[in-house]
Order: structure tokens, then sequence, then C-alpha cells
């Protein structure tokens, strides 16, 4: 009995820190998923904010947290953030982690966090990325979005465009073009946070995450309609 006692504390141990380790590991998704949640009701609160009838029509939506855009001559930004698409009964997926990265050429200095969100008329476009890539560019090129807390953004408004783009920065629209960047799914953090075996396919598919989180950011979400 005493050296299965001895045999099973370190057992016990190993477990312990296993299950940390998991729960360390996925607090970054959840603080990624809060973050989003707060960009979202930053947003609702400005006056020029996304027209309530953009997020019912369109399909889907990326949140960029703290993108950061520099720049000293040839300018870049990155950003990590999430991706959600609307599934057959109108409700929102779960969140799928993605990376913008970007360049630009032309005289610039400085470095700039911005909020970025983008709204997809189609939700075909993100969810065959799969677990690549893609440019925003040519065929799906990125609009400045209307503004305006109304129904209507404006009378004469189409809302036509394949992506419309929203970036904020210290509390006003700051104009950030994102044509040319590259929207990637970030694997290893969807791993990190659903499991090795669950692709970006499966996450887009789906909305059954019972995280606190992702509950927070959907209700959040669904208050611009």
């Amino acid at each position: 009995m005493k050296n299965f006692k001895f045999l099973g504390l370190p057992l016990l141990l190993s477990a312990f820190i296993v299950l940390t380790s998991a729960t360390a590991i996925q607090e970054k998704g959840i603080k990624k998923i809060n973050e989003a949640t707060a960009v979202l009701k930053d947003f609702s609160k400005m006056k020029e904010t996304i027209p309530h009838q953009l997020i019912e029509e369109y399909e889907g939506i990326v949140i960029i947290p703290k993108l950061i855009n520099a720049g000293f001559g040839i300018g870049g930004k990155r950003g990590q953030g999430l991706a959600m698409v609307k599934l057959a009964d109108g409700k929102w997926s779960d969140p799928v982690f993605v990376t913008l990265t970007g360049g630009s050429i032309g005289f610039q200095i400085g470095v700039q966090s911005v909020d970025m969100v983008l709204v997809f008329h189609h939700k075909g476009v993100l969810t065959e990325v799969k677990d690549g890539d893609f440019t925003i560019g040519g065929d799906i090129s990125a609009a400045a979005g209307p503004v305006g807390r109304s129904s209507t953004a404006s009378t004469d408004y189409k809302l036509e465009a394949e992506v419309y783009s929203y970036s904020r920065s210290k509390g006003l629209f700051a104009g950030i073009s994102v044509n040319g960047s590259n929207l990637a799914i970030n694997k290893s953090a969807n791993a990190e946070f659903y499991g090795d075996s669950v692709t970006s396919g499966e996450i887009f598919n789906r909305a059954t995450s019972a995280n606190a989180a992702v509950v927070k950011l959907k209700a959040t979400l669904n208050r611009f309609k």
C-alpha cells in the first residue's frame, strides 16, 4: 500500500501539471475572444458605428483587436483575431482564430494600434479558406464601410462590396486600408483552444461552444441587429 501511494503521488502531480498547462494555453484564446468582444462594445458606443443593416445582411465577420500598423518609409501591419460566419439558422458560428498581415509603400512613419472589423458579404470567402490563407484585394477587395447607427447607413448606399472595412484608433475611425493584406487561419491557436483534431471548416460549421467568453462574444454581436 505504501508503494502504491508513493507511485500515485507523481502521477497525480503529472496530471495536475498537464491540466494546468492546458488551461493556461486555452486562456490565451479566451483573452483574444474577450478583446474581440471589447472591440465590438466600443464600436457600438461610437456615434458613427457599423450599421445594423450591414450586420443583418452580411454573412461573415473578422475582428482584429490591437492591429499593429507601423511604418518607416515601407509600412506593415500585423494582428491576430478571429472570424465568424452565419449558419443556415442565422446563428453565428464558433470563432476561428486568424492572423492578418500586410505591407504598404509610401511616406509613413510611426507605430499605431488599431482595432479592425471586416464584414464579409458571403461567408464562403472565409469558409473556403479552410486551413490556408488568401489576400484581400483583386477580386475580393475591401472598401471603407458606411457608418450610421440606424438600420440604413444612407438611403442610396447599395451595400454591394464583398468586404467592408472598419478601423478605429483612439476612439475615432482610422481609415486603414487592408487591400493587399493576407488573412490566414491561425492553426496553432485553433488547436490550442479546440484541440488538434478540429479543423477550421468544422468550427465554421457549428455553434456548439459553451465557453463563457464565446457566448458573450456572440451576444454582443447579436446586439448590432
